[in-house]
């Protein structure tokens, strides 16, 4: 389990980047005011996953889905997240996919190379 309260936090340089990026140029927050953020946005994960966990235990489950994730921000009442949420899901898995064709395709690609060169190698001989 965690030692110090401390270690549930995220890293500072996740919120910082994500505080630059929903804020308009030139906006500056404090450094106290980004501790604020980082604590409530751990806080909220915590609390995000244990609703998810509880979800997951009442279904005989023992792994969290994306399925208890959604479900537990409709039962927070956290339903405008859902949609959006959604559809980054669907196009984070789209990405994960075609990154899995390309590797596929690139060691097909590196396989005939090689059963290619073999192939020219032994005729050669």
């Amino acid at each position: 389990m965690v030692e110090r309260i401390e270690d549930l936090n995220l890293p500072n340089a996740v919120i910082a980047r994500l505080i630059k990026e929903a804020l308009p140029d030139g906006t500056n927050v404090s450094k106290e005011a980004r501790a604020a953020i980082a604590r409530a946005a751990s806080i909220f994960v915590i609390f995000l996953t244990s609703t998810s966990t509880n979800l997951a235990h009442k279904q005989n489950h023992k792994s969290i889905t994306t399925a208890n994730i959604l479900d537990a921000l409709k039962k927070l009442e956290f339903e405008s997240f859902i949609d959006p949420l959604t559809q980054d899901l669907e196009g984070y898995r789209k990405l994960v996919k075609e990154k899995k064709e390309k590797t596929k395709k690139e060691t097909s690609a590196k396989a005939d190379d090689t059963t290619t060169t073999a192939t020219v190698t032994k005729d050669a001989n």
